[in-house]
């Protein structure tokens, strides 16, 4: 791959709840992103009523996926996940928001599985000092245990919704 090709990938923005009047905001941030214009169906979020969910699925340069996680994040209310797929010489990699948590980032196998490196294993080992409590406090942390346990209801109540494929093209 030469200096000037960059590896491209796909992902989707997982929108799981915002109030609607954020929605442009978040369609502004996506598009800063990507460098086109996006579209969102929002749907009513049945686990928080009075907000709105959407899926946004996209292509772009690698890296895209942490850009569009970046500018998303912080805004009050707003809950949602970013992910992207591997690509050559980049892993896979989840991002989920939560007001309360704030993000939280891991890689992901092909299949989707939360992975977690040699290097943060060989941490917690040393961290957790023989006990297996604070090991596996650790580890729960490392896979964003917390954020799935948060944003659940929320997948759920977005089962069946549409989801809208965008590719950028040149």
């Amino acid at each position: 791959m030469s200096a000037m090709q960059r590896a491209t990938t796909r992902g989707v923005v997982y929108v799981h709840s915002t109030p609607k009047a954020l929605c442009p905001h978040v369609i502004w941030a996506i598009e800063g992103v990507l460098g086109v214009r996006v579209s969102v169906d929002w749907t009513a979020q049945p686990a928080a009523p009075g907000m709105v969910r959407g899926e946004l699925s996209w292509a772009g340069e690698a890296g895209s996926g942490a850009r569009i996680a970046s500018a998303l994040r912080g805004w009050e209310h707003l809950r949602y996940e970013v992910t992207e797929e591997p690509s050559p010489g980049s892993d896979g990699s989840r991002w989920s928001h939560t007001p309360r948590l704030g993000i939280h980032h891991t890689w992901t196998s092909a299949n989707g599985d939360a992975v977690v490196n040699e290097d943060r294993l060989r941490e917690v080992v040393v961290l957790a000092q023989g006990s297996p409590e604070a090991m596996q406090e650790m580890i729960e942390e490392l896979l964003g245990l917390e954020w799935d346990e948060e944003l659940e209801p929320f997948r759920y109540a977005g089962e069946g919704a549409p989801v809208r494929w965008l590719h950028k093209v040149g």
